[in-house]
């Protein structure tokens, strides 16, 4: 299993975590699913919905942000088919926070930001029982 993603493409996610600062910022990633491996070809970036007191460590995404990616990876022919945010001075594992909420089969692409600049970016899926994420090969292309 794995992600692949244009260079492009994941340096839009880590400016996204860096311009959100020390704020964790989010969004959708579109594309298509081959056999296991993900390839993401657009990106949709969302305000994060949280309140304020704890965007420094959550993030939401809200139905309606939600909706309007399924609807424009509907249009585009393509699938929702993962979620990228940031975590500001926190390594880029995912939090126990991130494993209550986050959903089987979707790419959950995490971005460390420490002191206002993206440091690496890796990749998890949640196991189906929901139990723990395992980390999913990210492959960064020049161009796809």
């Amino acid at each position: 299993m794995a992600l692949q993603i244009s260079n492009e493409l994941l340096q839009r996610i880590q400016a996204h975590g860096k311009a959100a600062y020390p704020e964790e910022g989010a969004g959708l990633m579109l594309g298509n699913t081959q056999a296991e491996d993900k390839t993401v070809q657009r990106l949709l970036e969302f305000s994060n919905a949280r309140e304020q007191s704890a965007r420094h460590n959550r993030y939401l995404l809200t139905a309606e942000d939600v909706l309007h990616g399924e609807m424009e990876a509907a249009r585009l022919g393509m699938d929702v088919i993962g979620v990228f945010h940031s975590h500001p001075d926190h390594p880029n594992r995912p939090s126990e926070f991130d494993r209550e909420w986050a959903m089987p089969f979707l790419s959950y692409v995490i971005t460390s930001v420490h002191s206002g600049k993206a440091v690496e970016s890796r990749s998890w899926l949640l196991s189906e029982d929901r139990s723990s994420f395992s980390e999913e090969i990210l492959i960064v292309l020049e161009t796809i």
